[in-house]
């Protein structure tokens, strides 16, 4: 994980330097002017929200931001999504735990689908991110319906599933994307994983969630792995959904 040393907060826009001074302090981070060129991370506050930028690798330039705009319309590519087919038939009170959110894709379109959603992310500048496109998702009437179904904590996924007194919310799947650094995606994925593991590094923290998981899903755990990749942790699934570059591995955890 990146040192807090390495990133800090700019307001890209007039009038809202009282707001991203208002950030830094929440997440202990430095506020400097948007044309300073240290450090290289930067999670820049703009009119069209909240976005993190690296500024010293041409490659990764431009913005990566929460974009939760497809809670709006039908979830792409239908209910034949290899991702809805992984989480199975679930009921209006059912809930789905994504142990690692990122910047909420995979939660996003269970959300669109009618998925209650529980979007877990420890990394603070990760979860102000979500904070931000899930709040102006809610603020937008097409997309606040399936905003009010996606709730984040801003928790360790590893302390939650061995909390005591059954404080894990009890949901009948559980996601987990531990992050793979080559996975194919499309341009725009591809950049935003490049930004996030810039910033998070190498966490390889999926093979101890993977038996947490298992013990505390009710239904099943879908684990998010690229087409050829092996199996986490070694652990043969029940059965796998295939696309076209990506893989979901489920493991049932009851009939």
């Amino acid at each position: 994980m990146v040192s807090h040393s390495a990133i800090a907060v700019s307001a890209a826009g007039a009038g809202l330097r009282a707001q991203a001074n208002t950030l830094a302090v929440a997440l202990g981070l430095p506020l400097v002017d948007i044309t300073t060129p240290l450090p290289p991370l930067r999670l820049c506050l703009s009119p069209a929200g909240l976005d993190l930028r690296v500024l010293d690798d041409p490659c990764l330039g431009g913005a990566v931001r929460c974009d939760f705009s497809s809670l709006g319309g039908a979830s792409a590519g239908g209910p034949r999504h290899p991702l809805l087919r992984a989480v199975g038939r679930l009921g209006p009170a059912s809930l789905v735990l994504d142990l690692t959110a990122g910047l909420g894709r995979d939660s996003c379109r269970l959300a669109a689908a009618g998925c209650r959603v529980i979007l877990l992310e420890r990394h603070p500048v990760v979860a102000a991110l979500l904070t931000d496109g899930l709040s102006r998702a809610a603020a937008d009437p097409l997309t606040a319906v399936g905003a009010a179904r996606m709730t984040l904590l801003t928790v360790d996924a590893h302390d939650l599933l061995t909390a005591p007194n059954d404080a894990c919310p009890a949901a009948e799947v559980i996601l987990l994307d531990p992050m793979f650094p080559t996975r194919s995606k499309t341009a725009r994925v591809k950049k935003e994983l490049q930004v996030l593991q810039r910033l998070l590094g190498d966490e390889g923290n999926g093979e101890t969630l993977l038996p947490l998981a298992l013990r505390c899903a009710r239904r099943r755990v879908v684990v998010k792995r690229p087409r050829s990749a092996p199996f986490l942790a070694g652990a043969t699934p029940s059965f796998s959904q295939t696309g076209r570059s990506t893989r979901y591995d489920i493991y049932l955890t009851a009939p």
